[in-house]
Parts: C-alpha cells; structure tokens; sequence
C-alpha cells in the first residue's frame, strides 16, 4: 500500500482521472456549502500488505462504506469516517481468511468494525496528511495517512469524486500480536502492516 498512501479518510482511485469523455467532464466546483459525498462501495476499496516470512502476503477489505463531508472547494476542511467490515477481508485463500477472521487477528465476531475518523487536514496542493483515529479491536490509536485528492467529474449519474491514501500501522499497537518463529530465527509475519485506500464517492442527493 505504499503505492501513494489510507483515508477513513479521502480516498478515491485514478481511474477518474481518464473519465473525460462526451459523458463525463472533470470539473472543479466554485466554494459552495459543505455537502456530504457516499463511499461507492464498488468503486472504492482498502488493500494491505504485510512481510511473510521473505515476501509480502497482500489482502483486501471487500465491504467499505463511509461518508466525506467537505466543501468540493476546500476539501482540507472535510470530514471524513470510513467503516471496513472486518469479516469481508479476503487473500484468495479460504483457509488463511478463516484464520485471519478469528481471535488471533481481527477477532470478527467480537469486533465487527474497523472504524476510521478524520481530526484534520495538512493540504498541500492536491495532496495532503489526512490525520485522524482508527479503531480496530476495540483500540483507537492515531494514524497518518498520506492522502491525494484526485479532482471532481460529473456524470449521467451525477457528481463524484475521488481520493486515495495510504498509511503504514504497527499491528501489535492494536492487539493483533499472533506470530510464529521461523527456523532459524525471526518470526513469520512482520508486524508492520502497509494500507492503500482508494476511495470514489458520490455526492448525495446526486
């Protein structure tokens, strides 16, 4: 997930950004009144990325929803809260999945939610530090994405915009401490955890 870096916060993928088009024009909204944009489920999605062993395990979060509440004109002032079911988590292995969903790692059925909330903004240009909280396991620590704005388009089905960060968190910090030794010394899994989050939403009522 160290592609550019997670958004409970503003995240949203590139593929708008090649959205111009005789149905789509990218547009940059004049300052209006704060509106509240919906994450596109199937448009978004939050991938990760952990050391097994001497390579790098990848999964993803399949359910994500959330809302980013901002002025189109000055989204360093939004608000962002992002929900990632963690029983929707998937590495295309049923056995591994099964295991990750258990106590040992995000423990599902007692911690059904990973929550994501902004507390502010860093802008620089259409980049920026999205600073905020993330709770998972019953553990809120502080988290700093390193997030990108990647501009407005309107459709046929209305406005939408996009946003993608992502962000490297210590897993043990939250209780996720699960490990095994490798022969030889070491151990399995590294405990630093890349995130990506690619985010398109759209604006409500649109």
């Amino acid at each position: 997930m160290h592609r550019r870096s997670f958004i409970a916060a503003l995240l949203l993928p590139a593929l708008l950004s090649g959205a111009r088009s005789s149905t789509a024009e990218l547009v940059r909204s004049p300052g209006t009144a704060p509106s509240e944009w919906r994450i596109d489920p199937a448009h978004s999605e939050v991938t990760f990325r952990i050391r097994h062993f001497v390579t790098k395990v990848r999964g993803r979060f399949t359910d994500v929803s959330g809302t980013i509440t901002t002025d189109a004109a000055a989204w360093e002032d939004a608000a962002v809260a992002v929900e990632i079911r963690t029983a929707s988590i998937s590495t295309e292995n049923a056995r591994r999945d099964a295991h990750l969903r258990s106590p040992d790692f995000f423990a599902a059925d007692s911690f059904p939610i990973i929550i994501f909330r902004s507390t502010r903004i860093e802008r620089r240009g259409d980049a920026g530090k999205i600073h905020g909280l993330l709770t998972m396991r019953g553990v809120t620590r502080p988290v700093v994405l390193e997030g990108r704005f990647n501009g407005i388009v309107r459709t046929p089905d209305g406005e939408r915009a996009g946003f993608e960060a992502t962000t490297t968190i210590d897993r043990t910090a939250f209780g996720v401490t699960w490990n095994r030794a490798a022969e030889g010394g070491g151990a399995m899994l590294g405990d630093d955890v890349e995130v990506e989050i690619v985010v398109e939403a759209v604006r409500r009522g649109t």
